[in-house]
């Protein structure tokens, strides 16, 4: 498809936005057009194709990307608008991941947007901690949410203003001590059984097989794979570590399989539209397969590296060793797993026993 040959066109239908796709009247090239993206609709009104102006549009289409920044910005008073700007700037000259960027960036423009006209830059630790209180008070926010919360804003006054004790005396929420959530072996063959597609077959049994955060499932890149030396490359994980997972040798097979039925380009699973899969369709995919399979759990597909840990934990396998797999910083992170996993709660004897 030589996209030379179209004209493509940011509009809005039913009250959606999409890209036109103008061309002068001929059957191969919107049999080309409909054969690259089969989505490709008729608009009559429009007298027009259209594809949904999605970022994976823009990219295959070389189009530039909308910059959302300015949509936000609409939203925010002009006393505060400078603030957001920085903000954004910030966190990208320190190298932030975009997941970061946008969490960092949605918990200042919740606060600013509160403010109104009044300027960030004027708030005291008073003001501040009555926003906090706030938030916990009449938005109910959990204990997670709100130091996140309050990691973005302190970021803000630290990173971007300099105000280094700014933050001295706010307390932070006390975390909940929670234990991960797993699946037992059981649980995840039922899951993988169900799972007849072949492409969702293969996102779950990355995430289970080599203990895969989602995001790092859907980062995947095919030159990442390493048939020969039976290892996949995890690359610009969590807190930029890269790190080598062993490749299992029973997803050989499928992946060959899957290769010659998707032809991938880049990305070993990639969207419709090109570009890496997106995190809610894996997200998606796991939970239809809970239910199918009839686990009645309530359980994310993180928990499928949950189960990854525990299970080469029951096995035998060294702490040290799970560590690093996982990509955690500390031992104290892996640690964790030794309180669910049978093998260790088996050696504890119950006082029952000794009556």
């Amino acid at each position: 498809m030589n996209f030379a040959q179209y004209t493509f066109l940011p509009d809005t239908h039913r009250n959606k936005k999409v890209i036109l796709v103008k061309f002068k009247y001929n059957k191969i090239l919107q049999q080309q057009l409909r054969k690259r993206f089969p989505s490709a609709k008729w608009s009559q009104s429009k007298k027009s194709w259209y594809l949904p102006d999605l970022p994976a549009v823009r990219r295959e289409l070389q189009l530039d990307q909308k910059p959302a920044i300015h949509t936000h910005l609409t939203q925010i008073s002009k006393t505060n608008q400078q603030a957001y700007v920085a903000m954004q700037e910030q966190l990208m000259l320190k190298g932030y991941s975009p997941h970061t960027v946008r969490t960092y960036l949605a918990e200042l423009k919740h606060l600013l947007v509160l403010l109104g006209t009044y300027s960030i830059d004027d708030l005291t630790p008073k003001r501040l901690k009555d926003y906090f209180l706030y938030c916990l008070k009449n938005e109910g926010l959990k204990e997670r949410k709100m130091n996140g919360k309050i990691n973005a804003i302190k970021f803000y006054f630290e990173q971007v203003l300099h105000r280094p004790k700014m933050f001295f005396d706010i307390p932070r929420p006390k975390k909940p001590q929670t234990l991960p959530k797993m699946l037992s072996k059981e649980e995840v063959k039922r899951l993988l059984e169900v799972t007849t597609n072949l492409k969702h077959s293969v996102a779950l049994q990355l995430s289970y097989g080599m203990g895969l955060r989602v995001s790092e499932v859907v980062g995947l890149k095919l030159t990442d794979i390493d048939s020969e030396r039976m290892v996949v490359h995890i690359s610009g994980a969590k807190g930029k570590k890269d790190r080598y997972v062993p490749l299992p040798h029973t997803l050989i097979d499928k992946l060959r399989k899957y290769y010659v039925q998707y032809r991938p380009k880049e990305y070993l699973l990639e969207g419709q539209y090109g570009g890496p899969y997106a995190i809610a369709s894996v997200q998606h995919i796991f939970k239809n397969a809970m239910k199918k399979a009839q686990i009645n759990k309530r359980i994310g597909v993180h928990g499928l590296r949950h189960s990854y840990a525990t299970h080469l934990l029951e096995a035998g396998a060294d702490m040290r060793f799970i560590q690093e797999l996982l990509g955690h910083n500390s031992v104290l992170t892996t640690q964790v797993y030794t309180k669910v996993t049978p093998r260790s709660l088996s050696k504890v004897p119950s006082p029952l026993d000794s009556l």
